[in-house]
């Protein structure tokens, strides 16, 4: 029987509150930084007088600075630890931002962007290290917490840059304001933020309930027998991207030329599944620690393509709306589980199977607006949208690869 750790070594209750408190301000920064920027776009766009295809091209590079910059999350986590990283990288955000605003030039604009999305990759992969690193310590569910009070950051950033925008705040003061202070209110977190390494090393044993594949039958578990499990849980890292982003994406153009709502109304598509996604994700971590990852996530699975093939297969307002609503309570807790259970794969060191899970996550979010928008040119918007119950299935299908249920790591 191993020895207990010294108790000098275990953080007491409070000090854990305190790391708790000081992720989900990390979780509320990134989010509302970014945010704070979208409802100013157009002003970015009549500023250097750009098309649409050349604000498009500019803003493309925040995605493709993530891609290429996302891997390199885990060894700057190894080396420096995930309080310094997410808090830095928080803090050049906040200013990478700030300089879209100060752009000379598409040039310069681009290079903001991608300089933005390389930060913002590194940043989140590094704050889900830090919240993951905290749960573990818990013992049980609280990363879904986290990612709902990102989905309230993005909202406080929306109506933040369009009161701004509304008050007519030049540009360069709102985001530098905005830069100051919340890159401030990050530097502050970092004090309660769990200090020292996040990596246990490689070869950890996997958590009771795992069923990852490599997870059982051999003793010194390699990176090679991690690969199985990263395919499996990148598929359901595309899941939850294709159900985000038909919110996002298609959600008001399918109400409004499909349905013929009104400008309002087809807007309400998104909202409906964000705050279900919001409400779930606040509410899921009591859900994943009674019933566990994998009963909470194929379910999940179940009501996404339930939903969306109502909204479908009866093509009304009120029921696409609800659709749409139950696929963001479905998909609310699926990339919380992702992260959780890449970070604990056997042979890997914390960070990595994250840095990775999270990169494939955008890959499809990449992915996915161009081949719905394929789909939907080929055949009808109505039908593309079919891709959204093809992920739910897909997510019941690969949901079981999850743990049964969160245990300390």
């Amino acid at each position: 029987m191993s020895a207990a750790p010294p108790t000098s070594l275990i953080p007491t209750p409070p000090r854990l509150r305190s790391a708790r408190a000081a992720v989900a301000v990390c979780f509320f920064t990134n989010a509302v930084l970014y945010a704070n920027l979208v409802p100013r776009l157009p002003e970015v766009k009549d500023a250097l007088q750009l098309s649409n295809a050349g604000l498009g091209a500019a803003i493309a590079a925040f995605p493709l600075g993530a891609l290429l910059a996302g891997l390199s999350s885990a060894p700057l986590i190894r080396r420096l630890g995930s309080a310094r990283v997410a808090t830095g990288g928080l803090v050049l955000l906040g200013i990478a931002i700030w300089l879209v605003a100060l752009a000379p030039s598409w040039p310069v604009l681009a290079g903001a962007f991608f300089v933005a999305g390389a930060l913002d990759a590194v940043s989140d992969v590094a704050q889900n290290a830090s919240g993951l690193r905290v749960q573990r310590l818990y013992g049980r569910s609280i990363l879904n917490a986290f990612h709902g009070l990102w989905s309230i950051g993005a909202v406080a950033g929306g109506l933040l840059g369009s009161a701004a925008a509304g008050l007519g705040l030049p540009l360069a003061l709102h985001l530098g304001l905005s830069a100051a202070l919340f890159g401030g209110l990050a530097l502050v977190s970092h004090r309660g933020l769990l200090p020292g390494r996040d990596d246990a090393g490689p070869g950890d044993s996997a958590p009771s309930g795992t069923d990852l594949p490599g997870a059982a039958g051999s003793r010194r578990p390699t990176r090679r027998s991690a690969l199985p499990a990263l395919a499996a849980l990148g598929v359901l890292a595309a899941c939850g991207a294709f159900v985000e982003d038909a919110g996002a994406s298609w959600s008001a153009l399918y109400l409004r030329t499909e349905l013929a709502a009104g400008a309002a109304t087809a807007g309400l598509g998104f909202v409906a599944l964000q705050v279900a996604m919001t409400v779930g994700r606040l509410t899921g971590d009591r859900v994943v620690d009674r019933f566990g990852q994998r009963r909470v996530v194929r379910a999940g699975g179940g009501l996404t393509a339930a939903g969306m093939a109502l909204a479908l297969a009866v093509p009304t307002v009120p029921t696409t709306l609800a659709g749409f609503a139950l696929a963001g309570l479905g998909v609310a807790t699926l990339i919380p589980a992702v992260f959780a259970a890449a970070d604990e794969l056997p042979g890997l060191p914390h960070g990595l199977g994250l840095a990775v899970s999270n990169w494939l996550l955008r890959v499809g979010f990449l992915l996915s607006p161009p081949l719905i928008g394929v789909l939907a040119d080929a055949l009808s918007l109505r039908t593309a949208l079919l891709t959204v119950v093809l992920a739910g299935l897909a997510a019941v299908v690969f949901g079981r690869f999850l743990r049964r249920s969160v245990a300390a790591g």
